[in-house]
């Protein structure tokens, strides 16, 4: 009876060993499924992976790039600039600035046909070339100026005859009577001292009275034969220096200097340094000269050298500031003398450049303006039957740089 017990106990054991297995058998399969399709998978895939390179080079797929993370101060990055250095001033000392001018030069070019004395217009800024001590300086401004004038006349009054001083009156009337209502106007004589006739006003009717008042007293004795005209010049210049923008001597005299304290260098020198003004010359001994030259005599020789001297003193003080010399030996020339004059001061090229030399030394610059052509060939001026005309260009010869200390 036990035997049959036994077989059914261990028939219930081998059934649930059995239901074991099957159950683990259940759990596995899905695994297992997930592995054969994965090796599936790359099966198929591998026929389509690209071939390595003979040279030896990557194949395939490299798998995903780690870049290395930024440092926040690598070593390479340079150090920060160093913070700006604070200046302070000592104490008591209030605060400074430093300033730096450039040198700027203005020339006054006028340009004359030698037959007429009459303006040339329509000039370009590339005609003219200015050159200082030979360097050619670049035109950085060009215009043509027509302008009101302010002007000196400056007249040698003295007891050397009547015939100069009524040929210096003849002059000055001559100017005045071509001033325009907004031109500045000044008079001043002088013999062995100077004489303010007449400040500088715009009505030009107080120049005429004054020219009237002397008129009266031409035939009547005059205090000094002696003149000074380098000390008269040398206070003009004085005068004019005070007074902002250009100006205009117009000196009418004999040129012959007895008595003043500065001898032709030293006025020469004072002419050569200054600034924006042009001195315009009319001799007043040119109908003496005329009728005195060669005559010989005693002192004729003499004479003669002192009037040719003084013609030349003249000319030199027109030529260093970008004037005109006039001798008339009639008076009727004066009014076309004192024509040109005007149309000299009003009409002009005005051309300003920086000095290639920035030095600021106080020395001598000599200045040079040329014209040229469009090809740089010297320029050639014809008139309308295509004859040539000659022209003159007149402008200062030079002038006297700054000094730094000014």
């Amino acid at each position: 009876m036990s035997k049959p017990r036994m077989n059914a106990r261990v028939a219930r054991r081998l059934s649930l060993e059995l239901l074991f297995l099957v159950l683990l058998a259940l759990a596995a399969a899905p695994l297992n499924r997930t592995r054969a399709q994965s090796q599936q998978t790359g099966t198929q895939q591998q026929p389509t992976d690209q071939a390595a390179p003979e040279s030896g080079g990557p194949s395939g797929d490299n798998g995903v790039i780690a870049l290395p993370k930024k440092t926040e101060n690598p070593d390479n990055t340079p150090p920060p600039a160093p913070a700006a250095p604070k200046f302070k001033n000592p104490e008591g000392m209030p605060p400074m600035s430093l300033r730096v001018e450039v040198p700027e030069v203005t020339v006054d070019v006028g340009v004359l046909l030698e037959k007429t004395h009459t303006f040339v217009p329509g000039l370009k800024p590339a005609n003219f070339r200015v050159y200082e001590d030979g360097v050619e300086q670049k035109i950085e401004g060009f215009r043509r100026t027509e302008a009101p004038i302010t002007v000196l006349l400056l007249c040698e009054y003295a007891a050397r005859g009547w015939f100069f001083r009524v040929d210096m009156l003849n002059a000055a009337w001559a100017f005045t009577q071509q001033l325009r209502p907004q031109d500045y106007v000044a008079m001043m004589t002088f013999d062995l001292n100077t004489h303010i006739v007449s400040d500088f006003t715009q009505d030009k009717r107080q120049i005429l009275e004054g020219i009237n008042e002397l008129n009266n007293e031409a035939w009547s004795p005059v205090a000094f034969q002696e003149t000074a005209i380098f000390d008269a010049l040398n206070e003009s210049l004085d005068r004019l220096s005070r007074v902002e923008g250009q100006k205009y001597i117009v000196l009418v005299a004999t040129g012959i200097d007895t008595m003043s304290k500065l001898d032709l260098d030293q006025i020469l020198k004072r002419v050569k340094a200054s600034r924006d003004i042009s001195i315009f010359t009319i001799s007043t001994d040119g109908f003496f000269e005329a009728l005195t030259q060669g005559r010989g005599g005693m002192e004729g020789g003499i004479r003669d050298m002192t009037y040719l001297q003084a013609d030349n003193q003249m000319k030199t003080f027109s030529d260093l500031t970008g004037g005109m010399h006039f001798a008339p030996r009639f008076a009727g020339e004066l009014p076309d003398d004192v024509r040109e004059i005007n149309q000299n001061i009003r009409a002009k090229y005005e051309l300003v450049y920086h000095p290639a030399n920035a030095k600021q030394d106080g020395t001598w610059r000599k200045i040079r303006v040329e014209l040229v052509d469009d090809e740089g060939q010297p320029l050639r001026i014809q008139d309308e039957k295509h004859k040539p005309l000659k022209y003159q260009i007149i402008a200062r010869d030079g002038y006297r740089a700054k000094q730094e200390v000014e």
